[in-house]
This record gives structure tokens, C-alpha cells and sequence, in this order.
């Protein structure tokens, strides 16, 4: 029971920083920076919401992320599946060897290939534009590892049953493989979902224009060097914060099943 305890502890503790933003959010900007500082508003003031979504052009940002973000989760569905039907049913040369050097690059901090991924994107000219966005998200090596493991606890039979009847390797990883990898799928989908949604440093370095800024770039429009305007951050934070929060509870059951299946076979 004290373990239990302890856990429920823990687990509230970490909706603090969110209830936290929520009724900054409602605040005066003085009662923001009143001492002793204030858990709830005194009078909730719901126009901060509406203000700072017209403080700045957010529907277009709106539209820019939603944008990014489908590319972003289509792309990783269907590159690394495919990549991971390869490296789990499919024999050929090196094949061991070529996925464990997939899996070293995942000790590369990702600061590191930040650099290197700019300058391509500044020579192929696509500054400002949906390629920068999209492009290096459209896959990933924990999305391979990820359908890889767990493309390994499937059987073979119907991939065996398929083969007698004719089907060729892309008609089996479309029909057969793919239907069976859902919560793989699933899981993978929210991952790429929430790391496209709240990304912020590759958008500020590639877009430079009002118009092709995501919404966590957004966002950072409310600090200056001078002033923070905390009370429209964080309602507008508490926005863009929605859809990461629906997409996490409606798929949480395949999220937790993914994982619970994912990653116990060599």
C-alpha cells in the first residue's frame, strides 16, 4: 500500500507543471509576479486565450504544423516499416551488419548531425519551405528498431501460406505484415506525432519567414529580451498543448500494447 502510495505521489507531482501553466494562463500579468505567488486566479481571465492566438498569425501556424506533422508520421509509417520488414524477414548480405550500424547512429547526440543536415538543406535551396520541415523526419532508426523487434514475434505461417499462393514480397509486407503490425504501427504513430507536434529547434534554424513558423516557434514569440508576456505563452502553450494530449488518450491502447510486445526478441 505505501508503494502504491509513493507512486500515486509521484504521478501527481508530475501534472504539477501543468496545472501550473493552466492557471497562468487565466492570470493578470500582475498577479503573474504577485509575492507570495497565487495558485489560482482570483477572477479567471479567459480572453488571454483569445488574444494570443491573434497576437500572432497562429492559424497559419496551425496549418504549418498539421502539415509537417501528417508528412512527418506518414513518412516514418511506410519508410521504416518497410526497412523493417527488410532487416526482420527478408536474407540478405550484411544484413546484421548494416542494422547494427543502425542502431550506433542512435548514440549520435542529434545536436551533432544538426549542422551537416542544415548545410544540405541550405544547398538543395529549400529554406522556408515544407521540404526543410519534412525531410529529415520522414524516418527514423528507433521507428526501424522499434518495427523491427516487433515484427520479429510474428509468425511465419501466414507469410509461408502466402508465398505457396503466389504473392510476392511487397504483396505479403502490404497484406499480411502490415495488418498484424498495428500496435507497432500505432505506437510508432504517436511518437512521430509528438515529436513532429512539439519540435522547436530545427524550425527556428531552418524558417526564417512569419509564415512557415510551427507553433512551438510561435510560442517563443511571446519572450523578447526584454519581457516575457507570461500569461499569453501560456495560454497559448495550453493550446497547442490540446492536440498532443487527444491523440495520446485515443490511441492509448495501442500505445501500451506496442510497447508491452515490442522489443523482447533479438
Amino acid at each position: 500500500m505505501l508503494v502504491y502510495s509513493l507512486l500515486l505521489l509521484l504521478a501527481a507531482s508530475m501534472l504539477v507543471p501543468f496545472l501550473w501553466m493552466l492557471s497562468t494562463s487565466l492570470m493578470t500579468e500582475l498577479e503573474v509576479f504577485q509575492y507570495p505567488p497565487r495558485l489560482l486566479p482570483e477572477d479567471p481571465r479567459w480572453a488571454n486565450y483569445a488574444e494570443a492566438l491573434t497576437y500572432q498569425p497562429f492559424d497559419r501556424f496551425f496549418l504549418n504544423t498539421a502539415v509537417v506533422t501528417a508528412f512527418s508520421v506518414a513518412g516514418q509509417l511506410l519508410f521504416c516499416s518497410m526497412a523493417a520488414y527488410a532487416f526482420a524477414r527478408l536474407r540478405f548480405r550484411w544484413r546484421d551488419r548494416i542494422f547494427a550500424l543502425y542502431l550506433a547512429t542512435m548514440m549520435v547526440p542529434a545536436i551533432v548531425t544538426l549542422i551537416p543536415t542544415f548545410l544540405l538543406i541550405a544547398t538543395f535551396g529549400w529554406m522556408n519551405t515544407y521540404y526543410a520541415l519534412i525531410t529529415p523526419y520522414l524516418s527514423s532508426v528507433w521507428g526501424i528498431f522499434l518495427l523491427r523487434q516487433y515484427l520479429l514475434t510474428l509468425p511465419r505461417d501466414l507469410e509461408d501460406a502466402a508465398r505457396i499462393d503466389g504473392a510476392g514480397e511487397f504483396t505479403i509486407y502490404w497484406r499480411v505484415v502490415l495488418p498484424l503490425a498495428k500496435p507497432a504501427l500505432a505506437t510508432l504513430a504517436v511518437f512521430a506525432f509528438m515529436n513532429s507536434w512539439k519540435d522547436f529547434l530545427w524550425p527556428l534554424i531552418v524558417t526564417n519567414q512569419t509564415e512557415m513558423r510551427t507553433v512551438e516557434v510561435g510560442i517563443a514569440a511571446f519572450s523578447s529580451m526584454y519581457k516575457i508576456d507570461w500569461t499569453h505563452q501560456m495560454a497559448a502553450a495550453v493550446v497547442v498543448m490540446l492536440p498532443i494530449v487527444l491523440v495520446f488518450f485515443l490511441a492509448q491502447r495501442y500505445f501500451v500494447r506496442g510497447i508491452s510486445l515490442t522489443g523482447f526478441k533479438a
